[in-house]
Formats: C-alpha cells, structure tokens, sequence
C-alpha cells in the first residue's frame, strides 16, 4: 500500500506493530523449543541436569541477545569444551521442529490486520529481531502480505527505543506521528520510544511475558512504563476500540 492509497478522512492514517509478543507469543515459542533442544541433547548422550541446563542457555542469552544464533555452540563449549555436531545437529533440530509447531498468532490478530487493511490503513512492523529472522516468522504465521514494510534492527542499525525505527515506518508510510498508533509488549522500548516521537501508543498487556530469570528491577520498570501508554489492551481485539476512540467513533 502506498501512502497515496492510506485513507486521509480519519485523524488516524497508520497502525505500527511489534512483532514478538505483540502478534505471537514468541518467548513461549523459544521456551518451548529450548525444552526440546535440550532433552534432544540428553538424549544424544550429553550428560547434564535439564533445569541447571535451561537456565545457563539463557543466561548466554541474557547476555548475547535473546536472536542469539549461536547459543547452542556456546552452551556446548562452554559444558564441555568442545561442540560436537552431532549433539548440536540433534539440538537444533528439536529446536527448529518445536518452535514452528509452538510460533501461532494471538487470538484474533489476524481478524484484526484483515479488518484493518479493508479499512485503508497504512500497516508497518519495527522490531529489534534481525531481518530475515523477523520475516521468517512473518512467513509461518501467514502474514507476509499484510505489511507495507518490515523495519528491523538490520535496516535501521538502532534499537528501540531510539526514536530512528519509529521514524523511518512514519516516512514509508507518509503520515505523522499524530496520525499513527504504535502498539507492542515492551514499554520501555515500545511504548517510551514511540511516545517520544509523538505517536499514539497502546501496551499489548497480553504480550508482556519477560524471559524467564530476568532481573526483577528490570521487570518493574517495563510495568511501570507500560501504565504510561495512551491505551492498555489485553486482548488485540481491543485495537479496534482503541482506533474508534482516536477516530472520534465511539459510542
């Protein structure tokens, strides 16, 4: 959809997604699959405890980035010195099969982007995932032709909450910050990096699950700034209320 298609009789043109945890529940997706990877290495022969296991992947996540492509070569080098490839094969193999069938849309997400694309609006995603990672999982949930533009941290080099991705989806779609709504989990990226720039914002409450052991100082504050959103949604059906609000529809 071009910016000349985007309808301009309502005050709001542009909807702006997040894409983990805002249209699927990705940490449980991962967790699923962190699960599987590590019963698959047991099974392989790898003798370690499953718990002691599931919480040293994450710390390496913690501290490489949750997109981490590598973490099974780490976890493995760090256990026992050396990655051997047919227990890393078999690790990521459990991986691959559990978070495809464990990665599906929020309830009603798809009725939601379907309602809105027939309304004329200008739909983006920005995320902080890697670009061919993020429309991989656009591809398996079937929405791939739903948005005008994915914008991601290889397009943009700069992470929520820095105002540039925010900035670059405005450009593509030709509206201003007034006149598009930002809707995602993480209020301190999302929500703050959206609101500075001026866009409408919504916390998607029912997509804020943080990954597990992460510290509880940072948990607090993400709540904290989610109270701060112009809308909090715990459903995506809402989205549609909040949109008659803003466009003057309510009842």
């Amino acid at each position: 959809m071009s910016p000349d298609s985007i309808r301009s009789d309502q005050p709001i043109r542009a909807v702006i997604f997040d894409l983990d945890n805002t249209l699927t529940d990705f940490i449980q997706a991962k967790d699923d699959a962190i699960h599987a990877a590590i019963d698959a290495m047991i099974d392989a022969g790898l003798e370690v405890d499953a718990a002691t296991a599931h919480r040293h992947i994450y710390d390496i996540y913690l501290r490489e980035g949750i997109e981490y492509q590598k973490v099974f070569n780490q976890y493995l080098q760090d256990i026992v010195g050396a990655v051997e490839d047919r227990v890393l094969a078999a690790a990521v193999l459990a991986y691959r099969r559990a978070r495809d069938s464990a990665l599906v849309l929020y309830p009603h997400a798809k009725m939601v982007l379907n309602r809105l694309l027939r309304d004329g609006y200008g739909l983006v995603v920005v995320s902080d995932a890697p670009r061919f990672e993020a429309w991989l999982r656009l591809c398996r949930l079937g929405l791939q032709h739903h948005f005008d533009r994915v914008f991601t941290y290889d397009d943009t080099g700069a992470r929520k909450p820095d105002p540039l991705p925010f900035q670059m989806a405005l450009d593509e779609l030709g509206v201003r910050p007034d006149q598009a709504v930002m809707i995602g989990d993480w209020p301190t990226r999302d929500i703050r990096g959206a609101k500075d720039l001026g866009l409408h914002t919504v916390w998607a409450r029912y997509g804020d699950k943080a990954p597990p052991y992460k510290d509880e100082a940072l948990r607090a504050a993400d709540t904290a700034a989610g109270v701060e959103a112009d809308f909090i949604i715990d459903d995506m059906a809402q989205l549609l209320e909040v949109l008659d609000e803003l466009n003057g529809k309510a009842a």
